[in-house]
């Protein structure tokens, strides 16, 4: 595969665009509502979103107490 006809956007109704709608939220989404939203375990959506930082997305976090929220960050382009 050539790099022009690469490219870096997971396959539509994938599990993994699933996880980046999620990210792409203003508020973002913690662990819980992406395991539930992929079926997947913590590590493998921990994985996935190692995956998307090597892809160039920047993904950010924030506490609030005891919660966690993953988001992509703005003005962050893959």
């Amino acid at each position: 595969m050539s790099e022009d006809t690469k490219t870096n956007a997971p396959r539509a109704g994938s599990k993994a665009e699933g996880l980046l709608i999620l990210l792409h939220r203003k508020e973002g989404a913690s662990l819980e509502e992406m395991t539930t939203r992929t079926g997947w375990q913590a590590h493998s959506v921990r994985a996935a979103m190692t995956g998307f930082k090597k892809q160039g997305h920047v993904i950010a976090k924030r506490v609030s107490g005891n919660a966690t929220v993953w988001f992509i960050a703005e003005g962050a382009a893959a």
